[in-house]
């Protein structure tokens, strides 16, 4: 689902299937061997509680930030458990990178499990550190509400009691409070209709120089690439940079160069290169 290499580890995140054949996420980790590129002694850091027959909803990114991991866990298509402490599946997770439980917001409940750093989402599938050192997400809505939030301690982004905008697929309401209750942590900005979004990446570098500190966000259901300019933590402008022109973009990233690639999913996955000229 996701893949990192930091030091002299590839971290990735990936789904696992158990004996009874419900599924679950997972993250692991391997030496990076060059110029090889094998991996050894893999090893499995974290495995989110519990298994689902469900095969939808992972997740799953992952981020390293000051030596720990920050991991997205899409709620599986179980809708309620978003908002329990006893289930990884709708929560943002926060591990050391061996594996171990840093002191994270819920440690001391009674019954949480201790990797849980915030609650509340459905299914983020993107996740970028901010040129100031901020986790931010994209999460999927369902019919509309999808949206772009920050990773915070202890909040709660409300699914599936909120909808941020979105209904369910039948149009009817999704759960009792209102679509964007002040009980709740508000998300920077969210989409109705949904553009079903993927991975985000925050610009750094020279090809794009115009484009520092603004978030790269792919759009499934559009087939788009849009850029957000950010400023303080607020969205100022949308641009759309790509629309019907690769298909279905599932993912970005940029080099050291601040060259920019993307990888699309329609038909035959294909990898590309955009171009500043």
């Amino acid at each position: 689902l996701d893949v990192i290499k930091h030091n002299d580890y590839l971290y990735v995140s990936f789904t696992i299937k158990n004996d009874q054949k419900k599924y679950t996420t997972a993250i692991g980790r391997g030496k990076f061997i060059s110029p090889f590129n094998d991996l050894d002694d893999f090893e499995i850091l974290f495995v989110a509680k519990p298994f689902y027959s469900d095969g939808k909803h992972f997740g799953s990114r992952i981020i390293i930030k000051d030596d720990h991991i920050y991991a997205s866990i899409g709620e599986r298509g179980q809708g309620d458990v978003a908002q329990e402490l006893d289930s990884h599946a709708g929560s943002i997770i926060r591990i050391n990178l061996d594996g171990t439980i840093p002191e994270n917001p819920y440690s001391k409940n009674k019954g949480a499990l201790p990797e849980i750093f915030m609650v509340g989402v459905r299914n983020p599938q993107g996740m970028a550190l901010s040129n100031d050192n901020k986790v931010y997400i994209s999460n999927h809505g369902a019919k509309g509400g999808d949206f772009i939030g920050l990773v915070d301690a202890k909040k709660n982004y409300g699914w599936n009691e909120i909808g941020w905008g979105g209904t369910n697929y039948l149009g009817s309401k999704i759960g009792e409070g209102d679509s964007f209750n002040d009980q709740f942590y508000k998300p920077i900005l969210s989409w109705v209709p949904s553009i079903a979004p993927s991975d985000i990446i925050f610009y750094k570098g020279k090809e794009f120089s115009d484009w520092n500190g603004d978030l790269i966000v792919t759009s499934l259901k559009f087939k788009m690439l849009i850029k957000l300019e950010f400023e303080d933590g607020k969205v100022n402008n949308k641009v759309i940079i790509l629309k019907d022109r690769i298909g279905r973009i599932r993912d970005v990233d940029a080099n050291s160069k601040g060259e920019i690639f993307l990888i699309s999913d329609e038909k035959n996955s294909s990898l590309w290169k955009l171009n500043s000229k």
